[in-house]
């Protein structure tokens, strides 16, 4: 089951647990009532922004479930000069595709931008290792970045030479 149910049932069963405790408490009527309507106002506004969140990338430096992951295949790049650069990672075990935002900096940039055409011009796949250790934004531009080229079809075996017949051995 997805993380995002159990984030929105963590938040109503917190707006409910308040709300609970305001309408027991000792107040006028009016009090209780609003805290009855502001809880039925964030249950669907805690829904709409977890919705929202899923189409915006994440921070790199926001990974905590995967922060210890030893590589990455770098899927796509996504360049916002002066501002920030777009990255899909998937994760090693994993199928899904990720979303992130690093801060920009000229030389991961350069340096993403050559391994990606690089890799189009050899059809291979770009794996970045430790994407999530914590750097300072001076080395991001030392993020390792490698190339592996595909993996080789099998290769048939050479045709076996045909058998011809001898009658002067003994054997077929």
């Amino acid at each position: 089951m997805d993380i995002l149910f159990f984030v929105f049932a963590g938040a109503t069963g917190v707006a409910a647990a308040l709300a609970s405790i305001a309408i027991w408490a000792p107040r006028p009527t009016r009090v209780r009532v609003l805290a009855v309507t502001i809880t039925a106002l964030f249950i669907p506004i805690v829904y709409m922004q977890l919705i929202e969140m899923l189409s915006k990338p994440k921070p790199m430096s926001f990974e905590w479930y995967q922060r210890d992951a030893e590589k990455a295949v770098l899927l796509g790049i996504s360049l916002d000069e002066g501002e920030s650069i777009y990255l899909w990672l998937r994760l090693a075990g994993s199928v899904e595709p990720r979303y992130y935002v690093i801060p920009w900096n000229l030389k991961l940039a350069e340096r993403l931008e050559d391994a990606v055409d690089d890799a189009v011009r050899q059809n291979s796949t770009i794996v970045v290792k430790n994407p999530f250790y914590r750097r300072s934004f001076e080395e991001w531009g030392d993020l390792n970045v490698e190339i592996f080229p595909p993996p080789l079809p099998p290769q048939k075996r050479p045709p076996l030479p045909p058998r011809i017949f001898n009658p002067r051995e003994g054997s077929v």
